[in-house]
């Protein structure tokens, strides 16, 4: 037997459905209410024409916004990389190198190991308001690795990465040519089962162009959908890739011009923005109002990693998309909801509209304002996925 729940009282309802509320495209509804029967959202309106349910939650007047869509995140991974922060904020720049490090202790770790240390950062994520997460390999870097890595992503999400081209590890430092076709041969073929997404680390240091192209093909003719870490430490032609094998989403996109906003907006192709990532090597932030103007998709991401953005926080990325890249608190919102889902391919999640997954969380705050408005503060009061209460 399927039990309703209403949620009542709702102060201020974020839908990120334009049809609702007076046009915004959050959808916003004020003194309001939601029906959730079984994992899903049957009825959202007026808390005054609200139908009856089997049980009920007073939201007391707090805002309820969608759950939080985590579209970029690299939870499998062993090992701490603390000396290389403080070894930044007394001034050295950051690089892909010290991606290393961290292969070499995931390979080392156990399986059970590995998948402690996702569980923690997932609930860890939750707690937070994250009810979709996406999870990469990428610190393996070996065949059994890669494959194990993304066996164990596979059991806290749908939402699975293939990252075998995140360096080129020391084994192959002679042979990137090989590497790719370890990459995009018998990696490929282990990892696959077990992951939606490829990506590809497209940048100095890490992988070029052409690389960054066969790598993407050779995912797709494998039924995998494409995504890339794209013009993060300098201007490079990783959105130009992006474009060309129409990826989902370009990652990062510190350094983009307006060719490379006008070239994502007409191949509709997202930017994830990773504020957490500038906050934590003191890096530029992109232009999130360039990319806005250009029409650009923008999400919002934690980049959740050991090494250059070590947050599980989407409301500190909201914090950091308002203060640093001049977003409204709206646009970071939706941002971080529907964007998210965007950047996934995904019109099930983000939004809080009939027939969605009821995934929404209840803030300890009358406005979804406040996740910005008061940074670093724990607003989130209750977490709900499918229907059911985390937190």
């Amino acid at each position: 037997m399927t039990v309703s729940l209403l949620v009542d009282n709702i102060g201020e309802l974020v839908t990120n459905d334009p049809a609702i509320g007076a046009g915004s495209r959050l959808g916003l509804l004020e003194d309001a209410a939601v029906v959730v029967e079984g994992h899903r959202v049957a009825w959202v309106g007026r808390r005054a024409e609200a139908p009856a349910a089997d049980a009920s939650v007073d939201a007391a007047g707090a805002a309820v916004v969608p759950g939080f869509v985590d579209s970029h995140s690299h939870l499998v991974f062993a090992g701490d990389r603390a000396q290389e922060f403080a070894a930044r904020m007394e001034g050295r720049a950051y690089s892909a190198g010290g991606i290393q490090t961290t292969v070499a202790a995931t390979r080392h770790a156990s399986d059970d190991e590995l998948a402690a240390n996702l569980a923690r950062l997932v609930a860890e994520m939750a707690r937070q308001g994250t009810t979709t997460v996406e999870v990469k390999s990428g610190y393996g870097l070996t065949v059994a690795d890669e494959t194990r890595s993304l066996a164990i992503a596979a059991q806290v999400t749908s939402e699975t990465t293939y990252l075998g081209a995140h360096v080129v590890p020391p084994d192959y430092a002679d042979e990137p040519a090989a590497y790719v076709d370890l990459v995009t041969g018998p990696m490929l073929t282990g990892a696959a089962p077990h992951a939606r997404w490829v990506d590809v680390f497209c940048e100095r240091g890490a992988f070029d162009a052409e690389q960054a192209r066969a790598v993407l093909r050779a995912g797709q003719a494998a039924g995998l959908q494409a995504r890339i870490h794209a013009n993060q430490l300098g201007h490079g032609p990783g959105i130009e890739v992006a474009c060309d094998v129409g990826a989902a989403s370009a990652d990062h996109c510190t350094f983009a011009t307006a060719d490379d906003l006008a070239n994502l907006a007409a191949a509709g192709v997202a930017a994830t923005l990773l504020p957490g990532v500038e906050f934590s090597t003191r890096s530029p932030y992109p232009d999130a109002r360039a990319m806005l103007a250009a029409g650009v998709t923008v999400a919002l991401a934690t980049d959740c990693n050991p090494g250059s953005s070590y947050t599980s926080s989407m409301p500190l990325c909201i914090a950091l998309a308002v203060r640093e890249m001049a977003m409204t608190p709206a646009e970071a919102l939706w941002s971080a909801t529907a964007g998210g889902a965007a950047a996934l391919r995904r019109d099930d999640v983000g939004r809080l509209t009939v027939g969605a997954p009821a995934d929404f969380m209840v803030l300890a705050a009358p406005s979804y304002v406040h996740l910005a408005y008061r940074p670093g503060v724990p607003l989130v009061g209750a977490v709900y996925r499918r229907g059911q209460r985390l937190s």
